[in-house]
């Protein structure tokens, strides 16, 4: 059943009483952990921005269980650290019955151990590499089957690049998804000499070096590609020195996992034209629903403020919390998590996003193409894609599969019919 707004203020209103189980006090507090100072910031500012949106149309449609809703907001400042003392003092001192947050995999992976301690819940709206499942998360941005991997298959098949430069900030998320597609692009007969992989710190600034690097691969006339997992403010200076060496996107395509609308909004697109995205939504995607929440969210913000996927995640990621309090009639974890299996809930691009046993979404994969106005062209789109949380193309992953309400279990071995009850492999 596809629930609207609407529909869930009216269901909230209807079971008001369930407050008498003492399940529920008001206001209901969703937390915000999202850096709005340091490196990171020029990405999840907007994030805090799109929560408190929400927040607010749900108080408008009715609130929630009867209570209001109040968006609880902390700044980690880019200090993975300080991701776990934010969540702690979240759960702790503020009592939040939700969080809502992170960007980088190093700031959810310090959070993780706060949240299965106390056993809280975050919604996480950010592409990351897979190889993880726990039963505190829900993953709502793409695993590498859902980007990663359609991105590689567009490069190998559409534009024919025979040799990969894998260019990544140096943390778990470009390392564990670049181990990934090694290990893919060795499957498809792309030989180790012919993969570039560099990682340059959080930040970095100076790229004339590995840019030079990139376009001395293409001297022997084979067609290079970039795939990028640069996060943050670095990507302005690396593309930049794609501009400032005069590569165009015939010349070396990059294809980035970490760059939308929001960090190119700060950038002059002019040189970019062409180069690509990989994600599961675009500000320029055509449909009623994603029409609609530009639309509210420019009249917030101002016509200069743009959307993005890690919006769309967390839009989707919201509406399906707030439906499964509903159906829930209480804000507590255990049972709101069990009401979250099989959640569904329009996406933005036309289609339903589907809440799997493995905390993961099914989404589209969408390629789009830099345009002159910082917005992209939309070139490729598949239908609904369901997230892997352990990849096939690493032998120790691919014998893993998760599954909470069936098995109880994130991380469960097929071969050996056994629970690993270690959920990550750092």
């Amino acid at each position: 059943m596809i629930r609207t707004p609407l529909l869930t203020a009216a269901l909230a209103l209807a079971t008001a009483p369930a407050l008498a189980d003492g399940h529920v006090s008001c206001p209901v507090k969703v937390g915000v952990l999202h850096s709005l100072s340091g490196t990171m910031a020029i990405s999840e500012t907007t994030l805090k921005d799109t929560i408190e949106m929400l927040v607010d149309q749900q108080n408008e449609a009715g609130g929630l269980l009867g209570c209001d809703v109040e968006a609880v907001v902390v700044d980690p400042a880019s200090d993975w650290p300080l991701f776990a003392e934010k969540a702690r003092e979240l759960l702790t001192v503020e009592e939040v019955d939700v969080i809502f947050g992170s960007w980088t995999s190093v700031s959810r992976k310090s959070a993780l151990p706060v949240l299965e301690e106390l056993n809280g819940l975050m919604f996480y709206p950010v592409q990351y590499e897979g190889e993880e499942s726990s039963k505190n998360v829900f993953y709502t941005g793409a695993a590498p089957n859902q980007q990663a991997i359609p991105a590689v298959d567009y490069f190998l098949e559409e534009l024919g690049v025979e040799r990969f430069a894998l260019l990544g900030t140096d943390y778990v998320y470009p390392r564990t998804t670049n181990n990934i597609l090694e290990s893919y692009l060795k499957s498809k007969g792309i030989a180790e000499e012919d993969i570039f992989v560099n990682y340059t710190p959080f930040g970095h600034s100076d790229w004339a070096t590995i840019v030079g690097d990139v376009v001395e691969m293409s001297e022997d006339g084979r067609q290079v590609g970039v795939i990028s997992t640069i996060n943050g403010d670095a990507n302005i200076g690396f593309y930049k020195e794609l501009a400032a060496a005069e590569i165009s996107a015939d010349d070396i395509p990059v294809v980035a996992f970490s760059v939308g609308e929001e960090e190119l909004s700060g950038l002059d697109t002019t040189n970019l034209v062409g180069h690509l995205a990989a994600w599961n939504y675009f500000q320029s995607a055509e449909s009623d629903a994603n029409t609609a929440f530009i639309e509210t969210w420019k009249a917030r913000m101002g016509e200069d403020r743009v959307t993005n996927d890690p919006m769309e995640a967390h839009y989707i990621g919201f509406n399906m919390w707030v439906n499964a309090v509903t159906e829930a009639g209480t804000t507590d974890v255990d049972a709101v998590r069990d009401a979250m299996y099989g959640q569904e809930f329009p996406n933005l691009t036309g289609g339903t996003a589907v809440m799997l046993p493995n905390h993961h979404l099914a989404k589209p994969v969408l390629i789009g193409e830099i345009t002159e106005d910082g917005q992209f062209d939309i070139i490729s789109q598949t239908s609904e894609v369901e997230g892997d949380a352990w990849t096939d193309y690493l032998p120790d992953s691919a014998v893993l599969t998760s599954d909470w309400p069936g098995l109880g279990c994130g991380m469960y071995n097929t071969e050996t019919e056994t629970c690993v009850q270690i959920q990550s492999n750092y």
